[in-house]
């Protein structure tokens, strides 16, 4: 059985009921807090996976360090730990959909197909 796929609409509905009960995160943050080193390494890898910690990693962080102004130095620094934040959330969130699906599955196993 493939895993289900979801509309834009429920994706923002979901986001919406998220924003709107913050106690939903409290046994989510016990999860997470568990697991945050497995999920760290997991992170890491796909994030490696993806590129985005290579050459062309370095050389933007090389370049906002390398500023000769001050205040520009500081705005790409800024800048940089932004779009890193931004893509390691992204990431993130990937990651954890997979997670909720692998949880689901040992929950709710399958029943066997018959070959």
């Amino acid at each position: 059985m493939p895993a289900p796929r979801f509309t834009a609409e429920q994706v923002d509905a979901a986001v919406a009921a998220l924003s709107d009960d913050p106690e939903r995160f409290v046994h989510a943050q016990e999860i997470v807090t568990h697991a945050a080193p497995g999920l760290q390494r997991v992170l890491n890898e796909a994030l490696h996976a993806g590129g985005w910690f290579g050459e062309a990693h370095e050389a933007q962080v090389t370049g906002a360090a390398a500023g000769e102004d001050p205040g520009e130095r500081a705005i790409a620094i800024r800048t940089l730990i932004a779009e890193e934040t931004r893509l390691s959330m992204l990431v993130g969130v990937a990651v954890g959909l997979e997670l909720a699906r692998a949880l689901d599955a040992t929950s709710h196993p399958r029943p066997e197909e018959d070959g």
